[in-house]
């Protein structure tokens, strides 16, 4: 008996459908591979963001009834709410990557916006829209929980 063993990509690079970057040795930090590499992962998330943000439209003409029982109508209202929160949620991550596109085309993507460092891959790849290093994202996260507590 064989044993199969698979890698298994998870998140974005699944929706993308794309390995993990295998970086070449010496290659330079966000040449035009990685470049395009990143530009296929952020196409593919925004395709499918898009697609969700009609698939709930979709779903929300087909779903609007008018129950005479107020118990259902607040239930469907409650859902439609939290749906459209949601796709806000989404727009708003649609338009964060399409700011992300634009730094790829400028060539200014992939180094913090804090410290100018390199991101680097793997963290890019969990998070495409990622514009700070972790050391700074660090940080800023414990300079915001500190000043709300």
């Amino acid at each position: 008996m064989s044993v199969i063993t698979s890698k298994k990509t998870l998140g974005i690079l699944a929706i993308a459908g794309v390995e993990p970057y295998q970086e070449k040795p010496g290659e330079e930090y966000m040449g035009p591979d990685q470049r395009a590499h990143f530009t296929n992962i952020l196409s593919a998330w925004t395709t499918q963001l898009r697609e969700e943000v009609d698939r709930t439209v979709d779903h929300m003409k087909d779903e609007a009834s008018n129950f005479p029982d107020p118990v259902d109508r607040a239930t469907q209202e409650e859902e439609f709410s939290l749906e459209l929160r949601a796709r806000d949620r989404e727009r708003r991550l649609i338009k964060k990557i399409a700011k992300t596109m634009k730094k790829i085309e400028e060539d200014d993507f992939g180094f913090c916006e804090s410290c100018g460092i390199e991101i680097g891959i793997r963290r890019l790849e969990a998070r495409p829209t990622a514009d700070l290093c972790i050391d700074c994202k660090t940080l800023a996260e414990i300079k915001e929980k500190q000043s709300i507590g």
